[in-house]
Order: structure tokens, then C-alpha cells, then sequence
């Protein structure tokens, strides 16, 4: 039996280790829920991951949108977003990289233009509800822009100003990105796409300078998104990079950073996907009610209190969870989220966490808000994980019920990237056993 790489320290006392049938199961329990960590034979993905995988099932086609696309000054152009098929979801995870197929995607514009600016990554797929044929799809996508690809229009307020931008994950030198999150649809099963334009981000004030954003992360802005429908809404979990409220840097507050920041939440009707710009409200604390562009409240439970290392993200030794994945259980009858913990500046984390939430109807009071401390699920130190999701099997039950990412049952395949060394892999080395 190969290795784990977990930690065994006295801080994940909640992870109980116990040998079952000649493999390693990890029991981490929560308020009620058991998420059990069993050792599977690993799948190593062979297209480029970058961000949660984004899914959907087209007729008996399980289909996987994982990849990169669009403008990049930083890292060059790319053209990695692409698509894969299979019977089943170990079939389109197993796909060889010869498997992939480019969909048509709309154009990049020049940086004066109105139209699509800087790269994107699809993160969820939403399935119309009201075609029949299951080929309406709406991606919910990650955009990353900088002043180069977006410069500031004083007209609009739209765009970033070169003046004093932090640097970024590359190189010194290197301007951070400004991440925001946007709508595209596909009326083919993803075939093709058409931009139906940004929904939720932060402008240039909110924009976190120099000298006091010193992380190799983001100047500012919402990204790294997972969605769910409930009700008439989609349901939108996503970091907060921005400061919340307007940045200047003899004003700066580093706590009052952190207080802003960072899984926080907002929605948009179903019935706005189509015309989605400036649709959006977030969470404001009592309600979503809050603007597309406004300041609203992270989730205070997703939280890590200061004297527990918590901190703002521009800051390079702040601890902080990043980058959910959202699904619903119908074995557990509740909602559950993976999410990725940075401790170090460019994201560097070698935690995954688990988070659950019994409320089904998220639009009710505060439901949404009501998730329970992140347990600790898996440890690799030395490495950094990044981008954990649950995926459904191939068993019949889950081909049966069409689940993906978005709905599982009482099993599941836990993937996240996994950077070590010069070696970046997205992969699958367990199960996930549910207990209610």
C-alpha cells in the first residue's frame, strides 16, 4: 500500500486514522456529517486545470469544461479550454489529451472596446432547466484582467489605473491580475459560446496598492466561483479579494481587509442569465441586497479569526480559505464545501477543508450564511493544493441519477491540483464515503 501524505499533528485531533478493508480511511467529522477518505487508484487528468471543473450532462453524454482561454499579458495567450465526452465521468476523466475538443469561443476585444477582455476559466456549468434537450448551458467564468487588457475609463469607472499596482505571481515585475466573474451561454451542449458579460466585480477604489498589497496574488476583485441553483436563484460562493470600501494607502486597515474578505456570497434570478450585467446582489448581512460592484459580507463561519493567523489576502503570511466547491448531497440531504487554505503568499497551502450546510432552501433568512467550521480533509505538506471538488462514479445510481459536481450521492471522487516540486497534477487519489 502506497504512502499518505497526510499531517499527524495534534491540531487535526478531529481526523481519526483507521485501517478497513487493506486501505486507509480518514474519518473527519463535522456537526453531524462523516466525510470518509478512502484510497483509490489515482487518475491523473491530461488536459490543463487550472480552476473548479465545470460539468454537465448532455443527453447520456457526461461532458467536463476544464482549461483556460483568452488574453493573458502575463502568461501569453491561451487556448486550453476545451471539452471532453464520456459515458460516464471516469470515461471524460480518463480522456487522453488527443480527446479534447475546442469549442468556439467568443473573440477578445481591443482594451477601448466593449466585448470580452483577458482570459477566462468556465468554474460551473448551470443546465437550463426549461430545454428539454439539455443543451442550453450557462458557464459561470473566472476572467482575469490588468490594467494592460483594462485600462480605466474615467467615463465608466470601468478598468484599472497603472499607478502603484502590486506585483504579481510570476516574477517581480509582473502586475498582479484583478479577477471578476462573468456569464457565457451555449445553446449546442458547449459546443459554441456567446459572452453574456460580467456580473459581479470590484472597481478601480477598491483596487489594494501598493505598498501595502505585498501577497503575489490579486490587486482586487471576486473570482475563484462555484454556483448552485435553489429556488428562482443561482447561488454564487466566491473569493473576496477587494478592500471593502474605497482603498487609499495612508488609510489602510489591515483588519479592517481581512473583515471583507474572503468566501463570500451573492445570487442572480435565473431568469437574468441571459442579460446578467449588473444583475447580481450580494450577501450585505442581513440580505443580498448589496450591489453587483458593491461591499458585501463574507460568510463569518468561512472566516479564520486573526488570532488564529487570519488575515487580509494581500498580505503574504495571512491564512485564509479560497476557491469553494459547492454541491448538494441527497444522501446527506444538505449542502457541502471543499475549499483550499492559503498560508503563504501566491496562494501556497497544502490543506483541503470541508464545510456543510443543512439548510435546502438557501434563500430563506440567513440559510445561506449557515455553514458550519471548516473541518480539516487533507494535509500534503510541502505541497500546495488548489481547486478541490467532489465528482461523482460510475456507479449506477449516480449514471442513473445524472449527478455531477453540483449533485452527488453518499460516494464520491475527491480531485484537486496538487503542485510539488516542478510537477503540477490534477488528479484523484481517494474516495469520498459519506455518513450521515
Amino acid at each position: 500500500m502506497k504512502t499518505i501524505q497526510f499531517a499527524r499533528a495534534v491540531s487535526i485531533a478531529l481526523v481519526i486514522l483507521a485501517l478497513a478493508s487493506f486501505q486507509e480511511v480518514i474519518t473527519v467529522k463535522s456537526y453531524g456529517p462523516k466525510a470518509l477518505l478512502v484510497e483509490a487508484p489515482t487518475i491523473y487528468f491530461n488536459s490543463f486545470v487550472d480552476c473548479n471543473m465545470a460539468e454537465a450532462w448532455i443527453g447520456d453524454t457526461f461532458r467536463i469544461f476544464p482549461g483556460k482561454y483568452g488574453e493573458d499579458p502575463l502568461w501569453g495567450n491561451a487556448r486550453e479550454l476545451k471539452f471532453a465526452d464520456g459515458k460516464n465521468s471516469s470515461e471524460a476523466f480518463n480522456s487522453k489529451a488527443g480527446d479534447f475538443t475546442e469549442p468556439v469561443m467568443p473573440v477578445n476585444v481591443l482594451p477601448t472596446e466593449n466585448g470580452l477582455h483577458g482570459a477566462v476559466w468556465f468554474e460551473t456549468v448551470y443546465q437550463s432547466k426549461t430545454d428539454p434537450s439539455g443543451k442550453t448551458l450557462y458557464a459561470v467564468y473566472h476572467n482575469e484582467n490588468y490594467p494592460e487588457t483594462n485600462p480605466y475609463n474615467a467615463a465608466t469607472g470601468q478598468g484599472y489605473k497603472k499607478e502603484h499596482w502590486p506585483e504579481g505571481i510570476k516574477e517581480p515585475g509582473s502586475s498582479a491580475a484583478v479577477c471578476r466573474i462573468g456569464i457565457m451561454k451555449s445553446v449546442d451542449g458547449g459546443r459554441s459560446w456567446a459572452n453574456k458579460g460580467i456580473f459581479i466585480e470590484d472597481l478601480q477604489p477598491r483596487m489594494i496598492l501598493q505598498k501595502n498589497n505585498t501577497s503575489n496574488t490579486f490587486a482586487g476583485g471576486t473570482g475563484d466561483p462555484s454556483a448552485v441553483a435553489s429556488g428562482n436563484y443561482l447561488y454564487l460562493f466566491y473569493g473576496e479579494y477587494g478592500y471593502p470600501g474605497t482603498y487609499t494607502e495612508g488609510g489602510y486597515s489591515a483588519e479592517k481587509e481581512r473583515s471583507g474578505q474572503c468566501i463570500s456570497m451573492a445570487r442572480i434570478a435565473l431568469a437574468d442569465l441571459d442579460n446578467p450585467v449588473g444583475k447580481a446582489r450580494r450577501w450585505d448581512g442581513k440580505g443580498f441586497t448589496a450591489p453587483h460592484d458593491g461591499t458585501g459580507k463574507p460568510v463569518a463561519a468561512l472566516q479564520i479569526p486573526a488570532n488564529q493567523g487570519g488575515g487580509p489576502t494581500s498580505a503574504p503570511a495571512s491564512k485564509y480559505y479560497w476557491g469553494p466547491s459547492v454541491s448538494w448531497n441527497s444522501y446527506l440531504n444538505c449542502w457541502v464545501m471543499l475549499m483550499a487554505k492559503a498560508e503563504g503568499p501566491s496562494w501556497k497551502g497544502s490543506s483541503i477543508y470541508i464545510s456543510y450546510n443543512k439548510n435546502t432552501d438557501l434563500g430563506k433568512d440567513a440559510n445561506a450564511q449557515q455553514w458550519s467550521k471548516p473541518v480539516l480533509l487533507v494535509d500534503k505538506p510541502g505541497h500546495t493544493l488548489w481547486y478541490p471538488s467532489l465528482q461523482p462514479t460510475d456507479s449506477p445510481e449516480d449514471i442513473a441519477n445524472k449527478n455531477t459536481c453540483l449533485k452527488l450521492g453518499q460516494k464520491a471522487r475527491l480531485f484537486f491540483k496538487d503542485s510539488y516540486g516542478d510537477k503540477s497534477d490534477y488528479a484523484s487519489e481517494f474516495m469520498v464515503a459519506f455518513e450521515r
